[in-house]
């Protein structure tokens, strides 16, 4: 009887242990802020990767204060960049007229992790997310 009395004892024990361990890993999780220092990607000349049919591709593009001009697939493509705020921006396509709504995610030292999505939402379509990866060349 003493036996049964300490492993229920020892096992009670553990679980808390495991209970304590799982909380503290919730909690320093959930403090985790990725770093986002977007004014260092307000401009200048970068690189993307994307998909089209299922082929990956490359693209580029130069940003400066007021103008973004991507270059993929044999084609310039011009728009006037709007920044919402220091890791919001809205790209107005000059031959198009369609607005892109890019949030900048994530920061590292030479590149940042953004998602994009329609700037004008068609309520009858459905909202569609994507996410991306910049890389800083210059």
């Amino acid at each position: 009887m003493a036996i049964n009395s300490r492993k229920t004892n020892f096992i009670k024990r553990m679980n808390s242990n495991y209970l304590f361990i799982l909380l503290l890993l919730i909690c320093i999780s959930s403090c985790y802020n990725p770093t986002r220092n977007c004014y260092d990607f307000k401009t200048g000349k970068f690189s993307f990767d994307y998909e089209v049919n299922g082929e990956k591709k490359t693209g580029n593009f130069t940003r400066d204060e007021k103008y973004s001009i991507e270059y993929y697939e044999n084609k310039i493509d011009s728009s006037t960049v709007r920044w919402i705020n220091d890791c919001e921006f809205i790209l107005k396509s000059l031959s198009n007229q369609t607005s892109i709504h890019f949030k900048i995610l994530e920061t590292t030292k030479n590149s940042y992790t953004f998602e994009y999505t329609n700037a004008v939402r068609d309520p009858k379509k459905k909202l569609i997310v994507k996410k991306g990866t910049a890389i800083k060349i210059n």
